[in-house]
């Protein structure tokens, strides 16, 4: 009898997952298709000489991955509610219940579809939002002639390199560089010599860069000496790999990109709070879902004395917006108040998973 009753218990686990995932699959892409239709009447307004219709629709379709990214733990809240509701509606979940599948065992059968959903979740945060969001900026970049990466100076992009600092007026989509202007100190934080060059250009092979029509000012004492030279090589940290992550926001970076523009702020002596909170972020984002699905739960056992389906995705969707807003909440606290970065990226997990603990633990007490 005991291993007939594990396989029914098996077979009601496999249909309460199927049950489950199809609702969320079927939220997500409601969802996707909502957001995609506002982004395109945004990037209609942007169409013109070089900005046709097939660009815009290019560029939508490359915002669907960070859009998925951000959108399956919200998903997977509403969709289990649904599921969970529709179940309890036609009394599945006391059949289910009554045949031994206890609190526990559907908890962990939630959590099995969440682990799906979380390798989901990460898969697309590395290997496709990145690129996506990457290529999304050189097409509007080359659309309409903008600098990539200009960090939020009318000066151009600054970045700290050694005991030189390093102004890059423009950054073209081919990771061309314009403008650059290059600080060198010395160990007395002296400034030793100014270096200004009109472009520059990547030599893989070398692994330095080609500056041209360069205009070199040394300070020996008090004498500056000038010097023109066509075309001078410049060995730096400041690599087209280093631009390109410049170009993604930080929680749009893979977790590769990340750690090692972390390391680079570090050696530095940059702050590096906001790529640090955004490390744990992607390590923690991705099982958000495992608290979504234990959030959801109780309402499934609630048929009797909370309203209908409609009233649960209600407080399904308060609570996911809920969700995404502490979630860049704590962040941007997590930045301005120095706190730890751990415990800004898991700080809204763990209130709602807290929540759940709770719920689930009223519910079973009735």
């Amino acid at each position: 009898m005991r291993p007939s009753a594990l396989f029914r218990l098996n077979l009601y686990q496999r249909y309460l997952m199927r049950e489950v995932l199809a609702a969320v699959f079927l939220v997500l892409l409601a969802f996707l298709a909502l957001f995609s239709f506002f982004d395109l009447i945004n990037e209609l307004r942007k169409i013109g000489n070089n900005y046709g219709l097939d660009r815009a629709i290019l560029s939508v379709a490359l915002n669907l991955p960070g859009l998925i990214y951000e959108l399956i733990p919200i998903a997977a809240l509403i969709g289990t509610l649904y599921a969970l509701s529709t179940l309890a509606r036609h009394s599945e979940i006391t059949v289910l219940r009554a045949s031994g599948l206890a609190t526990r065992d559907m908890l962990l059968t939630l959590f099995r579809v969440a682990g799906l959903l979380a390798l989901l979740t990460f898969f697309v945060g590395e290997a496709l939002t990145p690129l996506a969001e990457r290529v999304g900026n050189e097409l509007r970049a080359k659309a309409v002639s903008r600098a990539v990466a200009q960090q939020g100076f009318t000066s151009g992009l600054w970045v700290k390199d050694g005991r030189s600092f390093v102004n890059i007026r423009l950054v073209t989509p081919d990771s061309a560089l314009h403008q650059v202007r290059i600080y060198q100190f010395d160990q007395n934080n002296a400034l030793e010599s100014v270096t200004d060059a009109a472009e520059g250009h990547f030599e893989a092979a070398a692994g330095a860069w080609t500056l041209s029509q360069v205009s070199r000012t040394t300070l020996v004492g008090d004498v500056a000496r000038v010097e023109q030279l066509p075309s001078l090589s410049w060995t730096s940290a400041v690599t087209p790999n280093l631009l390109s992550v410049l170009m993604v926001a930080p929680e749009r970076m893979t977790l590769f990109g990340l750690l090692s523009f972390t390391r680079h702020l570090a050696e530095n002596r940059q702050q590096t709070e906001r790529y640090q909170i955004a490390i744990w972020k992607k390590l923690v984002y991705p099982l958000a879902t495992l608290v979504m699905v234990a959030l959801a739960l109780p309402f499934g056992y609630s048929h009797n004395r909370v309203g209908g389906v409609s009233l649960k995705l209600f407080a399904g969707v308060m609570l996911g917006i809920l969700f995404y807003a502490l979630n860049g909440l704590f962040s941007n606290l997590g930045i301005i108040n120095s706190w730890p970065p751990f415990a800004s990226a898991t700080a809204p997990s763990a209130l709602f998973m807290l929540a759940a603990a709770g719920m689930l633990w009223w519910v079973e007490r009735r």
